[in-house]
């Protein structure tokens, strides 16, 4: 059986990265229908340090504590391999590797166990390590959900990824391409023989004033960095086309949500804001296609757990190329 302690990075209140804090903590114990994971590895994503932060202010409605964090230990990407079940949990064992997407079953990855209901997890694709899977779960299956369920992506449209190297865009150009697209990928001028070495078909680095000149049409453009109004994208658009809002600006994301219908009509355009959802099933999915080769991490930087707030600072700083890891 594991100690009945184990390593944690806690955070007591919103902050920088220097509010977290690893720490010696109680390990938990399992309820009937969770599963106990020994965590091998994790990664980060902008929502953890939205949550670090208590930025915007609407995250701390959301998940409690508004003035100090309601959540102890964040993180939601995991890898790692079962310790131990619940009594009512079936379909997974003690030893199996899994991962899984926390975001809906109370955080907890940066730590050396975690425990989850068995439906969070799924088992890790063959052959991949626990870096590559922990970094799949939120950026993958934001990216498959922007694609294939609100842009509803068919075989043989032309799609524009802005943000393309980013952690959700890196894996929308793959998954674009699994689904037969066409892919243009926007990004820094640096980061473009990346994009092309994932599968893009084409590169730019347009800026606000390139896409008036555009004269290039899209089936569907997906934004990965809502820093542009939503109405400079819509002529980029074919007639039937959809815009699909993923993140960036949070104002901007929220008006998209609210007002997406609205734009839709006046702009003859589909405007559509993604918030993913955490799906065993859709894990599966991304399982699969890591093992048929049509999607891989692009892994950035690998840190130790105590080294997880060097990790956000350079997130925050935007200055990763696809993703980072934290192994533990």
């Amino acid at each position: 059986m594991p100690p009945d302690t184990m390593r944690a990075i806690v955070q007591r209140r919103y902050g920088p990265p220097e509010v977290l804090r690893l720490e010696q903590v109680p390990r938990p114990v399992p309820a009937d229908d969770q599963v106990l994971v020994r965590v091998r590895a994790s990664a980060v994503h902008a929502g953890d340090w939205h949550l670090m932060r208590g930025d915007p202010f609407i995250s701390r409605l959301i998940y409690g504590g508004l003035r100090t964090p309601s959540i102890p230990t964040i993180g939601t990407d995991i890898a790692g391999e079962v310790a131990a079940v619940g009594a009512a949990v079936t379909g997974l064992q003690v030893g199996e590797a899994v991962f899984g997407d926390l975001s809906e079953a109370g955080f907890g990855g940066f730590a050396d166990y975690v425990c989850a209901p068995a439906t969070a997890l799924a088992p890790m694709p063959a052959g991949s390590s626990f870096a590559e899977a922990a970094v799949l779960p939120v950026s993958a299956l934001t990216a498959l959900q922007a694609l294939r369920d609100a842009g509803q992506l068919k075989p043989g449209q032309h799609v524009l990824i802005h943000g393309a190297s980013g952690g959700v865009g890196s894996y929308a150009v793959q998954i674009a391409k699994a689904y037969g697209a066409e892919v243009t990928g926007l990004c820094r001028a640096q980061n473009q023989a990346m994009v092309l070495a994932l599968g893009a078909d084409h590169v730019s680095d347009l800026g606000p004033a390139d896409l008036r000149r555009q004269t290039q049409r899209f089936d569907l453009i997906v934004d990965m960095a809502a820093f542009l109004p939503i109405r400079s994208w819509l002529p980029l658009l074919t007639p039937a086309g959809t815009y699909v809002l993923v993140g960036g600006d949070f104002s901007r994301l929220l008006r998209a949500l609210l007002l997406g219908p609205l734009f839709s009509r006046l702009r003859r355009r589909q405007v559509v804001a993604v918030m993913q959802q955490p799906k065993r099933a859709d894990l599966l999915v991304l399982k699969e296609l890591v093992e048929a080769g049509q999607l891989r991490p692009w892994i950035d930087g690998r840190y130790p757990l105590d080294k997880l707030p060097d990790a956000v600072r350079r997130l925050e700083a935007r200055q990763v190329k696809g993703k980072l890891a934290i192994e533990i």
